[in-house]
């Protein structure tokens, strides 16, 4: 444990790099946590939600009134003919509904698309939800995806096509959680 000083309110208790002062402001940032995926996968869930294995993030909330952002950049594409490529939020295992389902479209967190996906062609998609999880337990944020059009493979950090080549340059993905006072 160490005493820092804090301009709001004079000093602030941080325990395993988390502030525990219960006096910060709403809207203060107590901790952050972030986790990065660099290497290459391919998702094939058929018409189920696959996860992206090795992407993920956990944090532990200070109060259960307090909220958590969660900042997701993912790089992927879809094979040859699928047109949509969507990823949702998942909690402890569970689905965040961030955007319900619209009539028969289905509610995502994120989506990418093209017309139709040619070899070399993918995207970067990077959204932001502040999530009230009403908990002080460990939480796992990760994200899942599918191809709702065609039931296809979704590639993440690289394109349907993919060789060793200084050509088709590897991507980056990441998520992000912030535990804000309130």
């Amino acid at each position: 444990m160490a005493l820092e000083l804090n301009g709001t309110t004079g000093v602030s208790l941080v325990q395993d790099g988390v502030i525990t002062d219960a006096n910060l402001p709403a809207g203060s940032v107590l901790q952050v946590v972030h986790g990065e995926y660099t290497s290459q996968q391919v998702i094939s869930p058929g018409s189920s939600w696959g996860e992206v294995t090795g992407l993920s993030a956990t944090i532990t909330p200070s109060s259960t009134s307090n909220k958590i952002l969660v900042i997701a950049s993912i790089n992927g594409s879809g094979g040859t003919s699928n047109f949509t490529v969507a990823f949702r939020l998942y909690r402890n295992g569970s689905y965040v509904e961030v955007s319900p389902n619209n009539s028969l479209r289905p509610g995502t967190f994120l989506a990418i698309g093209a017309q139709q996906w040619n070899n070399y062609s993918r995207l970067q998609a990077t959204g932001m939800y502040l999530d009230s999880p009403a908990s002080t337990s460990s939480l796992t944020y990760k994200l899942y995806a599918n191809d709702p059009r065609d039931n296809g493979s979704i590639y993440i950090n690289r394109a349907y096509y993919d060789i060793d080549s200084s050509l088709l340059p590897v991507g980056y993905s990441s998520i992000t959680l912030m535990e804000i006072a309130q």
